[in-house]
């Protein structure tokens, strides 16, 4: 056999090899996924996903910035921002809202050793149920898991943040006799809880966006194992 008709056999060979690996990985399903696997997966996405969401919110501009997790006011403030502003109150409504937005991003960093523990905490058990689920099934999860906790560490940082605003004292006072009149929720009568719910709001929102991106085309993550367990899901 010359070299030519050896190098095009071994050609044949290898593009058969290549075929038969592709095929094989595309009848992978979740149920051929070892609980070791799904496990693994799960928490490479989580922390790839929390990750994310910490570094692109805790920043200056990280929520004022972004039109999808800006904190706006609370409402029947939000609804009178063209009569405050009428009235002379443009500046400490804007004072307001930018020191709402910077206390999210101060806070936000104070998440990140929770979200990794809660991560590391995930059990085999849980990890085929969730990767089964919806779209933001992983991130939901996560969530119930750190959410009280991560409230309590945030409420200082913004109430510290937004101490300093009077129109938040005037806020609370305000909304907090509109509530007991059914006029105002109870959790947007006090604007520090209003915030720290917002922020927690963002936090997840961000970290719901790279879990679809993951679901969706896991193998530009350059992961092999988020290749494997979100490919058997597609």
């Amino acid at each position: 056999m010359d070299r030519r008709q050896f190098n095009s056999l071994t050609s044949v060979t290898l593009a058969g090899w290549l075929v038969l690996a592709m095929e094989q990985a595309r009848a992978l399903t979740l149920d051929d996924l070892s609980g070791a696997d799904a496990s693994k997966g799960l928490k490479t996405a989580l922390e790839k996903g929390a990750l994310s969401a910490v570094a692109l919110l805790g920043k200056p501009d990280g929520f004022l910035g972004n039109d999808k997790v800006r904190i706006p006011l609370p409402g029947f403030l939000n609804d009178a921002v063209q009569l405050l502003r009428t009235f002379g109150q443009g500046a400490k409504v804007d004072e307001l809202i930018t020191s709402m937005n910077r206390a999210a991003e101060a806070a936000v960093p104070m998440a990140k050793d929770l979200l990794l523990k809660a991560v590391q905490n995930m059990t085999v058990t849980d990890a085929k149920g969730i990767l089964s689920g919806g779209n933001t099934a992983v991130t939901d999860f996560f969530a119930s898991k750190t959410r009280p906790a991560l409230a309590d560490r945030f409420l200082p940082v913004v109430t510290q943040a937004t101490a300093k605003v009077g129109l938040a004292d005037k806020y609370n006072e305000v909304a907090g006799k509109a509530s007991e009149l059914g006029l105002v929720k109870k959790e947007d009568a006090n604007i520090q809880k209003y915030v720290t719910g917002k922020t927690l709001d963002g936090l997840f929102f961000m970290i719901s966006e790279e879990e679809k991106k993951i679901r969706q085309n896991p193998v530009a993550y350059g992961s092999a194992i988020l290749t494997k367990v979100f490919g058997a899901l597609q």
